[in-house]
């Protein structure tokens, strides 16, 4: 009878440790997939200047007035750096553009950052998984609201109805296509529990720090 428990038990951990151990390939694989999509775009990040219901309005004017602007700048863009060199430089009219839009007194900030964390994202027709992305982020007052994000490299949030993702993505691998559309079952739910990893070793390291 002890034996049989021990062999029960051993089997036991052994199935723990190979769900473990898929669980730490799984999300290997997948933060290795989210930073070579990341390199290959830019997000776009509006940020409302509160919840209230005019000012969620705003921010999402000023989003499809952003989206209108940016579309031709980057028709020629081949390249995430290409693509950051263009609104570089154009920041300041981007910035202009938001001002129009809202109240008078209400302030629009617009830049270009490196490293700024998304979380898992799903969209009508494609997804993207958390982590870090570089993001053309617009502000309006003080960015206190609810918050709207896509992707404006490659223009995935700007082609027409009758394209497809894969029509849109520029230089997307046909693998880096199929893991954003969803032709690999369940990607939302891998998307979903690499961020709940990510989120775990965020928490191991502020408990040792």
């Amino acid at each position: 009878m002890v034996h049989g428990k021990h062999s029960r038990l051993r089997g036991w951990e052994k199935c723990l440790l190979f769900g473990i151990g898929f669980a730490l390939l799984t999300a290997s694989w997948l933060t290795g997939q989210q930073k070579a999509l990341a390199e290959q775009m830019v997000r776009l990040h509006v940020i409302a200047r509160s919840d209230a219901e005019e000012d969620q309005a705003e921010k999402l004017r000023v989003r499809d007035a952003v989206l209108e602007e940016v579309e031709p700048w980057l028709e020629g863009a081949e390249s995430q750096e290409e693509a950051m060199a263009i609104l570089v430089q154009r920041l300041p009219e981007l910035a202009r553009v938001g001002a129009e839009i809202v109240r008078e007194g209400v302030a629009v900030t617009a830049s270009l950052e490196e490293d700024v964390w998304f979380p898992t994202k799903e969209y009508e027709d494609f997804a993207l998984p958390a982590g870090r992305y570089t993001a053309l982020r617009i502000t309006l007052g003080e960015g206190e609201g609810r918050n709207w994000w896509c992707v404006v490299f490659p223009p995935l949030c700007l082609g027409s109805v009758s394209e497809t993702v894969a029509e849109r993505a520029g230089n997307f691998s046909g693998d880096q296509v199929r893991l954003i559309t969803g032709e690999n079952e369940g990607y939302v739910v891998k998307f979903k529990a690499m961020e709940l990893w990510d989120e775990f070793n965020s928490w191991l390291e502020t408990e040792r720090g």
